[in-house]
């Protein structure tokens, strides 16, 4: 019976540290899209933005505005929201299974519509793991309260 408590025991623990092996690998590789997206909406980079989100995308500003893949992508190539530097700071992230929940202070400095601003927003990304990778799926933004 010891020998099978202990057998149980060490099949558990292999179980425990491949599982946060794995958690671990997943993380690197969502703050991986993360950074790669924060580079693309300094850059405007439309064909890295489409490529990090889905088609479906739901995209919500901290003032309620709502914009889908396409929308979000033109205000950024086209000037419109022209991030001039973008820090997000105290990230967390979540991982349940294929869903990703990143949550972070954006703080950046912009140039919408040719007047500079500095904002300071709370951001919640939903990322989902589609065919291998990572895909922002919904974004929404708030007012943080002081």
């Amino acid at each position: 019976m010891k020998r099978v408590s202990l057998l149980l025991l060490m099949v558990f623990f292999q179980y425990s540290v491949f599982s946060q092996k794995t958690n671990a690998k997943e993380e690197d590789a969502i703050k991986s899209q993360v950074e790669i997206l924060r580079q693309a909406m300094i850059d405007a980079d439309g064909a890295k933005l489409k490529a990090l989100t889905s088609d479906q995308l739901n995209y919500v500003h901290s003032n309620g505005n709502f914009q889908n893949q396409a929308e979000f992508i033109e205000g950024i190539v086209s000037g419109k929201s022209d991030f001039v530097s973008i820090d997000f700071q105290n990230q967390t992230i979540t991982i349940q299974n294929d869903v990703a929940i990143v949550r972070h202070v954006l703080s950046a400095h912009t140039k919408d519509d040719g007047i500079d601003r500095d904002i300071k927003i709370g951001i919640m990304l939903v990322w989902q793991k589609q065919k291998n990778k990572w895909i922002l799926i919904a974004r929404q933004a708030y007012k943080l309260t002081t």
